[in-house]
């Protein structure tokens, strides 16, 4: 019996593996999520999927581990979780009336080899009001999202239109991530 293992305590991505009717175990990775100044935004999130799926890998050689990170890039500045209000309405400032883009990483290690791949979804953000960003900050949730936001909940009024997989704006390209589980030997229910 293969073992699948999300390396992420994160309920998006969880909800997404479940949604694909795959069984799996979470076993979350708590590892250094800074990066070189350096890199790629693509670079950055494949490096830090790696690093959050090697973790787990180490200590669960049987099984095939999914790692994941997300980060929002505008004006090629990536921009985290904000860490306070004044940050998420800065954020928010930037994105209004913008396009920016999303870069998710994936970093599957099977027991004989690694897959990384990384998509990017290009979002575009309508002009938002003062009133508008002030009632999404009240509501607590752009504080444990990359860029200030999340697109699949209460911060879906903010977005015009998006380009690309809208899963990996989520947090994971499913699509891919079951096509590239395929490749590296994952049996699959369908």
């Amino acid at each position: 019996m293969q073992r699948l293992i999300l390396a992420s305590s994160s309920p998006r991505r969880k909800e997404l593996l479940e949604n694909l009717h795959l069984q799996f175990e979470i076993s979350s990775s708590n590892v250094d999520e800074s990066f070189a100044p350096e890199l790629t935004p693509a670079e950055a999130v494949m490096q830090l999927a790696s690093r959050k799926a090697s973790f787990i890998a180490e200590k669960e050689r049987d099984a095939f581990v999914i790692g994941s990170d997300t980060v929002v890039v505008f004006n090629g500045e990536i921009l985290g979780k904000p860490q306070d209000a004044e940050e998420a309405l800065s954020m928010l400032k930037k994105l209004s009336g913008n396009t920016h883009s999303v870069f998710t990483g994936v970093s599957i290690i099977a027991p004989e080899r690694e897959i990384q791949f990384y998509e990017k979804t290009d979002v575009v953000f309508w002009e938002l009001s003062q009133e508008e960003m002030d009632a999404y900050i009240k509501s607590g949730e752009p504080f444990d999202k990359a860029g200030g936001y999340g697109i699949q909940g209460f911060g879906s009024f903010l977005v015009r239109e998006i380009k690309g997989d809208y899963f990996a704006v989520v947090g994971l390209p499913v699509s891919r991530t079951v096509r590239e589980l395929r490749n590296a030997g994952f049996v699959l229910p369908y």
